[in-house]
């Protein structure tokens, strides 16, 4: 008997960030597949700052396993479209085995799918290859439509989404700029991945800082993190600026019962009426049905090109995912947040060279 290890949600959240309390580990006896399914393992799971809204809203109830994408191995099938080996793209959630098929209740509109292990490191598919890089697309490809010669700015740009959304900008001709924390992830925005310019909200001077990197303003702006770092763009959007509002990582820890989205809209609206401005509200859900060929065709183009690179902030072992959650919440993560539940049998000294910026973490 296989035996499952899973966190579930002990509770719904009554702090503003992760805490112990809030999470259950156990171990129970695998599932086994029924007529339609399949049982996999779990190589890599995806953290994300939507899972936490989730779980303080009431989505994600006590008891229920975390939810979580995962990029997993079919270990027994009884599913005529796979057979034991095949490496998918699923939502295991926060456990080592997990079930995928009919039948199965899953918060998921992406649809499962097979991984060619050859095309790229199969960690990509919850990174610039999956949900998380089809969102940079969506919101500054597909909504802001950047034209060459603009001001591309971009908060948490260091971070999955971030460093992508910028790199896409980059790409059609954009001046990027890229706000981080430390000094080590701006330099990354520069040296690594090409962005024009890099600012640090940690900084005394950050408002003047960011006026410098926008000596012409700012046209359009990929938010990921809302609070003093939005408050202190208002001053030098242009007219006609777009924004893509992806995220608002400082504000998910407020107690006081507002609603994020609608806080940060009080705090810009007589901006974005005065200058015209167009706000568009991303959820990838959108997207996927009628871009995501699109999407994985041109992204896949990119990344083999060296046009789009990425970094990974990976942990090893299930049992440290609620503390790796954490601290990607709290801005602590360099890269796309990830954990290791299970060893990678597609790695080669090919597939770990192409991952040179892994950033594994004790």
């Amino acid at each position: 008997m296989k035996l499952n290890r899973q966190w579930q949600l002990a509770r719904t959240p009554t702090q503003g960030y992760p805490v112990e309390e809030d999470f259950g580990f156990q171990e129970i006896a695998a599932p086994s597949p029924g007529d339609g399914q399949l049982l996999a393992k779990t190589l890599y799971l995806s953290l994300d700052p939507y899972q936490w809204g989730r779980r303080r809203n009431g989505t994600e109830k006590p008891g229920d396993v975390c939810h979580g994408r995962t990029v997993s191995q079919v270990i027994e099938s009884r599913h005529e479209g796979y057979r034991e080996g095949d490496i998918l793209f699923n939502t295991n959630g926060w456990q080592e085995y997990g079930l995928t098929g009919r039948n199965i209740s899953s918060f998921d509109y992406m649809t499962p799918r097979k991984l060619d292990r050859d095309l790229a490191p199969v960690s990509t598919a919850l990174g610039v290859l999956g949900m998380l890089g089809l969102t940079a697309y969506a919101g500054s490809y597909l909504q802001c439509k950047p034209q060459a010669g603009e001001t591309f700015v971009v908060s948490a740009a260091s971070g999955g989404v971030g460093q992508i959304a910028g790199q896409i900008a980059k790409i059609v001709g954009c001046r990027v700029v890229g706000i981080a924390g430390k000094q080590e992830k701006c330099q990354f925005l520069v040296n690594t991945l090409g962005f024009d310019a890099a600012v640090s909200h940690l900084s005394d001077s950050f408002e003047e800082d960011l006026k410098m990197a926008c000596p012409d303003g700012v046209d359009i702006y990929f938010e990921n993190v809302g609070g003093k770092t939005f408050q202190s763009l208002l001053s030098i959007f242009n007219k006609n600026a777009r924004i893509s509002l992806c995220g608002l990582v400082s504000q998910y820890g407020n107690m006081d019962g507002k609603n994020p989205h609608d806080v940060w809209r009080e705090m810009g609206q007589s901006t974005f009426d005065k200058k015209k401005m167009h706000v568009y509200s991303l959820f990838v859900g959108n997207y996927v049905a009628d871009y995501q060929q699109r999407f994985l065709s041109e992204m896949g183009q990119w990344v083999s090109a060296g046009l789009v690179k990425y970094k990974e902030d990976l942990w090893p072992g299930l049992e440290n995912a609620p503390t790796a959650f954490a601290a990607m919440l709290e801005g602590k993560n360099f890269g796309k947040t990830l954990v290791s539940v299970h060893d990678d049998p597609t790695l080669t000294d090919n597939i770990r060279n192409q991952r040179a910026n892994v950033n594994v973490l004790a």
